[in-house]
Order: C-alpha cells, then sequence, then structure tokens
C-alpha cells in the first residue's frame, strides 16, 4: 500500500513539475510574440516619423498630380468670376487712356492742318467740345491723383463679414516675401560679427600691447610631406576650378588606379589615410566608376557624426552632378534623403544597424565603407563584430574600413591580418608650441591666444577646439567684447562657430573665403578634429579637452563629461594648422602634460558606458551569444557576465537568456538598467508622472540643496522642511513638484537654498524621459496620495540595494553583509527603519547610503520573488530565543 502511495505521489510530481515546464515555456512564448509585436509598433512609428525626403514611388507621384488638378481646377472656377471683374476694370482704365491719347492727337492734327478762320460755326462748337473734354478728363485724373496721396482718410462701414483690402505702404514690402527676407537679413547680421577696421593699412605711432598674454614656448615640430609652399590659389581661383581639377589635386587621386586593383584582389582592406585626403568623398565615387554599382548593387558608407553624413552626401551630389536624394543619397535618424535610384548612400552607424534588423546580409550592397574608424563609438564598435561575420559567408562583399589615425594595424589583426593600403598626405610643417605653465581656466585662455596670434602673428585662420556649444558661445561672447574693445588697433575678426546643434546653414559658413585682409576664427567641437574638413587654418588652439560619454554608477545616468583628450587626437588637432602652409600649433598645457598625463589612443566607447545599456542594445540587435561576440576590445568578461546576471533578476533576460518584454521597452532608455526598470514599474502601480520626476532629481543627485558657509542653519533649516517621512526619494519630490508650483521661480530657488542650474537641467531631463515613456506606450498618470506605491515601484527597479537594521544598532546590506550608515543629509538619519532601499552607496569616512527610503520586507518577495527567498527576509529580531541558550546555570 505504502509503495502504490510513493509511486501515485511521484506519478503525480512529475506530471505537475512537467506542467509548470509548459506553463513557463508558454509564458516564455507568449513574451517573445509581444516582444516581436511591440518592436514592430516600435519600427512603424518610427518611419512614419522619417522624412522621405525623395518619393520614391511613382503611383504616390500621380496621385499628388491628380490631387493638385483637381485643386487647381476648383480654385479656377471660384477665382474666374473675381479675375473678370478686376480684368474689366483694368481694361476700362487703359480705355480710357488710350482714349485721351487719342483725343490729344485728334486736336493737334486738327489745329495743326485747319486754320481756326476757315472753320464753320459747327466745326469751330466741335472743336472747343473736344477741348472741354480733354480739359475734364485731365482735371478727373488730376484729383485720382489726390486721392492717391497718402493722408488720412474717414473708415468706411464695411459692414458684418467683409474686410478691406491691406495696402502696401512700404516700398520694400512690395517685393514678395519681403518679412521672410527682413528675418533673414536680421538673422544673419546678429550670426555674423565683424570687427575691427577693414583698412588698418595705416601705421600706429605705437604698437598694440594686450592686457595679459600667455608664454608659449615651441619643444617640438611635426615634420612634414612639402617643406616649400606651392604658389596657393586664393579662395575666389579655388571656387573657379574646375570641380575636375579640384578632385585631381586631392592626395588620393594619383592611387585611384591601385586602390580599385586592391579591392578587386583583397575582400578586406584597411584604408588609412589622413583627414582631408578626399577618402570618404572619393573613394566611392571611384568604385562607381569601376563597375562596382553594376547589377542594382549599393556602395554604402557609414560616419559616426550626422553632420559628416548629411555634408559629405551634399558634396558628392554635387561632385557627380546628379540631384541629392537620386544616385547619391544619405540617411539619418528620422531623416531618409534616398531613393530607387540610390547607388552611393551615406548612413549614420545606427541607421547601419537597423538596416541589420531588415537585410541580415546586407544583399543590395557590394561594398561597405566603414570610415573614420578610429573614433571608435559603441555603433562602430558593435559593426566591426557584424560586418567580418558577413564577410566570411558573403564572399562576393568587398569590406573597406577606412581610419585617419595610425591605430590602422589593431583593425588589420582584427580582420584576419587584412592588408592596409596607406595614401600619403601631404602636409606642411607645424611649430607646436607648450604652455609654461598649466592654464586655470581654458576658455578664458583661449581667448587670450587668439587675440595674441590676431596681434602679432600673419594674416591665417584660427581653428579652436572647445568642448561644447556651452564654451564656444562663452568663447564668442567674450572674443566680441575684447575686440570691440580694441576697436580699429586690430585687423577685422570674423568670429564663426560650429557645433551639431547649429542649423546647417549657419554651419556651412565656416566653408566661405575669408575676405581679403581679415582673418577668420572657428570655435568648434571635436567634429573638425577628423569629420570635416576647413580651409586655409594656420594656426590651431588646443586646450586639450573633449566631452566623451561616460556612464556614471553614482547617478546611474550615460552623461557627457570633460576630459583630457588623447596624444592621437593630440596629434590630429595639430595636423589641421599644415594643411596649405607651415602652420602653428599652440597647446594650452604643458610639455609635462602632454607626455605624462594623456593616454595613447582614446579608450573606446564599450569600455566607457554601462555595459548593461550594450547588452540590452545588442540583444535588441538579435545577437545573442555575447560571450562569443567578436569584439575587437572585449569588454572584462567577468564585468559581462554580471551584467547579463543583473538584467536577467531584474527580468530583462528570460532563463534561455533571450530579450524578453520588458527588455526590448528597458533598451530605449538611456539610463542604468535598475532605473530603467522602476520607470516602467511605475506603470503596474499607476504613479508614472512622480516615478519620472524622481529619477530626473536623482539623475542630478547631489547638486540640488547648496550650503553656503555664511547661512548653514538656514540653509539645513530649508532642506529639512522638504523632507518626507517616506524618505529622500519622497523629499526630492517635494522639491519639484514645489518648484513647479512657483512656475519654475528663480527666486523660489534662492530663498529655499536651491540650486537653480540643478532644477532646470532635472526639468531637461524629465522632458526627455516623458517622451521615451510615451514611445514604449506608457501613459502618463499621477498618484502622489499612494506613498507606498511610489515606493514599490521604486524598489522593483533597486531591489539590490537593499539594507537592514542588524542587532547592533547597524545597517548590513542584505545580500552582501556589508555595513552601512544613514548619510547625516538624509530625512531618515535619526528615525533608523528597519528595512531601508538606499540608491547609492558613497565612502567618504565610512560607507555612507545616499537618497535613503522605508521599505516593507514583504515587497522583495511581491517585486523580486526570483531574487529574495522568504528565509533570507525573515527577521530574527522577532524570533524566541531558543530556550536551550538563555538559561541560566543555577548556583550551587
Amino acid at each position: 500500500m505504502g509503495k502504490k502511495d510513493k509511486k501515485g505521489r511521484k506519478r503525480y510530481e512529475s506530471s505537475s513539475d512537467s506542467e509548470s515546464v509548459d506553463s513557463e515555456e508558454e509564458a516564455r512564448r507568449k513574451d517573445l510574440k509581444e516582444r516581436d509585436e511591440f518592436a514592430s509598433r516600435l519600427k512603424k512609428r518610427d518611419e512614419a516619423k522619417v522624412r522621405n525626403i525623395v518619393q520614391a514611388s511613382d503611383r504616390r507621384a500621380y496621385e499628388e498630380a491628380a490631387k493638385r488638378l483637381k485643386l487647381e481646377t476648383e480654385d479656377r472656377e471660384k477665382m474666374i468670376p473675381a479675375l473678370r471683374v478686376q480684368s474689366r476694370r483694368k481694361y476700362l482704365e487703359k480705355r480710357k487712356d488710350d482714349k485721351i491719347a487719342e483725343l490729344e492727337e485728334d486736336i493737334a492734327d486738327d489745329e495743326y492742318l485747319f486754320e481756326e478762320e476757315i472753320l464753320t460755326e459747327r466745326e469751330k462748337k466741335e472743336r472747343d467740345r473736344k477741348r472741354e473734354l480733354l480739359r475734364l478728363a485731365q482735371e478727373h485724373e488730376k484729383a485720382r491723383e489726390l486721392e492717391r496721396v497718402q493722408r488720412y482718410h474717414m473708415p468706411r462701414d464695411l459692414g458684418k463679414g467683409s474686410t478691406a483690402d491691406y495696402v502696401e505702404v512700404d516700398e520694400l514690402e512690395k517685393v514678395p516675401q519681403s518679412e521672410q527676407k527682413k528675418w533673414e537679413k536680421d538673422q544673419m547680421a546678429s550670426a555674423v560679427f565683424k570687427f575691427g577696421a577693414k583698412d588698418s593699412a595705416k601705421k600706429d605711432e605705437y604698437d598694440l600691447l594686450l592686457e595679459d598674454q600667455i608664454d608659449f614656448i615651441q619643444v617640438l615640430q611635426m615634420p612634414g610631406t612639402r617643406e616649400k609652399k606651392e604658389p596657393e590659389l586664393t579662395e575666389k581661383e579655388k571656387k573657379k576650378l574646375d570641380i575636375q581639377e579640384t578632385k585631381k589635386n586631392l592626395p588620393v587621386y594619383p592611387f585611384r588606379d591601385d586602390l580599385i586593383q586592391a579591392v578587386r584582389e583583397h575582400q578586406v582592406l584597411i584604408i588609412e589615410g589622413e583627414t582631408g585626403s578626399g577618402k570618404t568623398t572619393q573613394i566611392p565615387q571611384y568604385l562607381h566608376e569601376a563597375g562596382f554599382t553594376n547589377d542594382n548593387k549599393k556602395i554604402g558608407c557609414t560616419q559616426p557624426r550626422r553632420v559628416a553624413a548629411m555634408s559629405v552626401a551634399a558634396r558628392v551630389a554635387q561632385e557627380m552632378e546628379v540631384k541629392l536624394g537620386n544616385e547619391v543619397g544619405y540617411a539619418i535618424r528620422f531623416e531618409d534623403c534616398t531613393s530607387e535610384r540610390t547607388i552611393i548612400k551615406y548612413m549614420t552607424d545606427g541607421t547601419l544597424h537597423r538596416e541589420f534588423l531588415s537585410e541580415p546580409d546586407l544583399q543590395s550592397y557590394s561594398v561597405m565603407i566603414i570610415d573614420e574608424a578610429h573614433e571608435r563609438t559603441l555603433h562602430t564598435d558593435i559593426l566591426f563584430g557584424l560586418v567580418k561575420d558577413i564577410a566570411r559567408f558573403r564572399p562576393d562583399l568587398k569590406l573597406l574600413i577606412s581610419s585617419a589615425t595610425l591605430d590602422a594595424q589593431k583593425f588589420s589583426e582584427f580582420f584576419d591580418d587584412a592588408p592596409i593600403f596607406r595614401i600619403p598626405g601631404r602636409r606642411f610643417p607645424v611649430d607646436i608650441y607648450y604652455t609654461k605653465a598649466p592654464e586655470a581656466d581654458y576658455v578664458d585662455a583661449c581667448v587670450v591666444s587668439v587675440l595674441q596670434i590676431h596681434a602679432t602673428q600673419p594674416l591665417g585662420d584660427i581653428l579652436v577646439f572647445l568642448t561644447g556649444q556651452d564654451e564656444i558661445e562663452t568663447c564668442q561672447e567674450l572674443l566680441q567684447d575684447r575686440v570691440r574693445r580694441l576697436g580699429s588697433k586690430v585687423k577685422e575678426l570674423i568670429i564663426l562657430p560650429v557645433y551639431a546643434n547649429l542649423p546647417s546653414d549657419m554651419q556651412a559658413k565656416i566653408f566661405e573665403p575669408t575676405p581679403p585682409g581679415a582673418r577668420k576664427v572657428v570655435l568648434a567641437t571635436n567634429i573638425a578634429e577628423t569629420s570635416l574638413t576647413i580651409d586655409n587654418i594656420i594656426y590651431v588652439i588646443d586646450p586639450g579637452f573633449a566631452k566623451q560619454n561616460h556612464f556614471n554608477s553614482r547617478t546611474g545616468m550615460e552623461s557627457l563629461i570633460v576630459v583630457p583628450i588623447s596624444k592621437a587626437s593630440a596629434n590630429q588637432r595639430a595636423g589641421r594648422a599644415g594643411r596649405v602652409a607651415a602652420g602653428k600649433c599652440f597647446r594650452l598645457y604643458t610639455a609635462w602634460s602632454y607626455k605624462h598625463e594623456l593616454e595613447d589612443n582614446t579608450v573606446p566607447e564599450i569600455q566607457r558606458i554601462n555595459l548593461g545599456n550594450a547588452v540590452l542594445m545588442l540583444k535588441a540587435l538579435g545577437i545573442n551569444d555575447l560571450v562569443h561576440f567578436d569584439f575587437l576590445d572585449p569588454p572584462p568578461h567577468e564585468t559581462l557576465v554580471l551584467a547579463l546576471e543583473q538584467l536577467y533578476a531584474l527580468g530583462a533576460l528570460n532563463h534561455h537568456g533571450e530579450l524578453t518584454k520588458l527588455g526590448r521597452r528597458m533598451a530605449e532608455f538611456p539610463v542604468d538598467p535598475m532605473m530603467a526598470k522602476m520607470l516602467l514599474a511605475s506603470e503596474k502601480y499607476k504613479c508614472s508622472e512622480e516615478i519620472v520626476t524622481i529619477a530626473a532629481m536623482l539623475s542630478v543627485n547631489g547638486a540640488i540643496f547648496y550650503r553656503p558657509k555664511d547661512k548653514i542653519i538656514h540653509a539645513d533649516t530649508a532642506r529639512k522642511n522638504f523632507n518626507h517621512i517616506g524618505g529622500d526619494h519622497l523629499s526630492l519630490l517635494n522639491v519639484y513638484n514645489q518648484w513647479r508650483d512657483s512656475d519654475y521661480s528663480t527666486q523660489w530657488c534662492y530663498e529655499n537654498f536651491i540650486q537653480y542650474r540643478s532644477m532646470k537641467r532635472a526639468r531637461d531631463v524629465r522632458e526627455q524621459l516623458v517622451g521615451l515613456m510615451q514611445r514604449v506606450e506608457i501613459d502618463m498618470v499621477s498618484n502622489i496620495t499612494e506613498a507606498a506605491d511610489i515606493k514599490k515601484a521604486i524598489t522593483a527597479g533597486y531591489f539590490y540595494h537593499i539594507a537592514r537594521l542588524s542587532k547592533g544598532g547597524t545597517y548590513k546590506t542584505v545580500k552582501h553583509n556589508q555595513s552601512v550608515t544613514i548619510h547625516p543629509n538624509s530625512a531618515l538619519f535619526e528615525d533608523l527603519p528597519r528595512w531601508v532601499l538606499y540608491h547609492e552607496l558613497v565612502f567618504t569616512t565610512k560607507e555612507f547610503m545616499r537618497q535613503v527610503i522605508e521599505i516593507e520586507s514583504k515587497w522583495l518577495l511581491e517585486v523580486a520573488p526570483h531574487y529574495y527567498k522568504q528565509k533570507e527576509l525573515e527577521d530574527s529580531t522577532n524570533k524566541k530565543m531558543p530556550k536551550t541558550v538563555g538559561r541560566s546555570t543555577r548556583t550551587e
């Protein structure tokens, strides 16, 4: 009997096990189906947003034409009666003029031919009548002239519903689109500043003395390939030069046939050529001319930057004498300028990623060029792995990797020792100067250096490298102000900024020729390092900094931070000065810094950003085996495994390591996966408005309150007024909501010791996050009264960061048993709740938990049942002590 029971139980258990496995498998399939549906909805929404600049289909064009004809007919029917009346009036006016002229001639003829004496009485009367008629007509015309004189008229009573015609007053206003032209004229006038005197040929009696100067010392010279300056053409003559001539003058031209031969012989080719050698614009054209675009195949060329993809495509279309969007086109995010006829296509790396999803073997391309490979963005690095894989099973696909720096050997080794094709540059020697001591404020040092060069050096344009839009605008203002003060003592200085957010027509101004006798100074980001080539640059000022995308593990956000550049970048920048003549590069740091403090090469982006995000992105691209994915610089194995574990715990990956629907949605957010999970959990707990605000406030963490030394007590009191009984996340929510209620007032921030700039940044981040929430189909709902739901949503993302109060009155983290303390600034510093969740750990004198909220241990089982077990969360303090332990021994 017992045996039977056991067998029955076993059978029952195994059947229930198989049922649970089946239901798990079913849930997995359902989730994957939902994920794919979500991805396709997202794709459709993106496609709807994409501006198709060139419409390909004829049917659509036919429909458009039919619609236009119909509208035209309707318009004609409406307009004809009014036009008839108007033309009748004009005809009568013209007829009147003709009749008066006829009458004048008639009278003149009559008087000339017939004397007064020989006329009969009737003829005399007829002549007088004609004269009187002419006089009246002329007086009538004079009266009309008076009407036209500008003066006050009594307004006519037009009655209801009718409006008077607008009368043009100003002569300039009569020109078509005059308002637009006037606005454009004002804009252009404010965009270009020209200072100094154009005719400063007259020698002053004394030399110009600048207030402050920087001492530079020349340490070394970059050797050039051309020592003597060939007779340079002026900018205007260059413009006159036929485009074909310009193409022949590029360094890449003599190697045209060798290059085509090399591409035919090898499947993968690494091309190393200096910026400005013409490799981006010319190589696709050479390959097209050599017949690589036959059989309806395309040549693709990827660029890391949007600006470069657009400007290069426009230039190539001009050279090939075709309309941009027909044979030559470009595709960037939300803008597609290609058609069925496109054979040379420029695009950003991200665009090619999306093409991989729809066409994994790139069947429509015969050649793929990955340009600016040395920039090593995350997208480019992933592309290397993808195209290397494709090249193995598509032997007819030619792959060109183009780089401007000397790391071509590394690319060659990665692509199975592919041959390197070097295009020699044509550089003049560049003298490199360093400062004697480090500069404290490099923006101010840039301004001083520009004026120093402008006042003391021969003519030639200046290129200044700054890190971003803010710095460029600050530098522009300082320069304008100081040049204005110098007045006519200096020659004309034209200041032109260039950065990604600047409108395209303003960016194009940097390529315009400099007027004779003037000097142009271009303030640029590192886009001018390799992506764009500006002619006539003789002087380069390099402060030695650039902005890079870094993941900040403290705030859980990816952010652009200013970092020192690498030696490779510094040499690229110096090389910009030696393109048209011997140049000079002024580095605003010491020679010792260059030698000892700068890295040799820029750290690849894949090693700087949060791997969790990179993994989500690769998974979204359909790359599942990440451990064996072919990276050029693989991220450390342990960190990759940790990232995968964390994503599994957050529910972004299932037990097969596949991306879930939740993971696919998380991939859309440029934040830490834990924060992304918190944002998505807000949908379940109906508090998305509050969670988005908390996420935005956490992103500017630590920079919200300030404590001036003389008002510490006031500042601390103001801070305590915002404290929420539930914890710091809710205090931050309080701060933002009160600021919003004050209509985002600066004065309110000042009174409450809150930094306005940080709040403004939080508001910008919040707007971006709201846009992304709507993109992943989450409705923004508010639920401010339910603090528990808000806390649960936070716990759903940050269940890794849990600590509990131990017997000794100290906190220990649940998983790693590490001793931690609540930060003194926290609202919960004196309360000591049993279970807390922290946003980050900061080590100063000891490990402090920053931004803490109180939670209940049962929530952890609700939001992360796979990560926490009931046993771990049981409170030992609630249990009674075992009897044997506590019993005292009887004394004798």
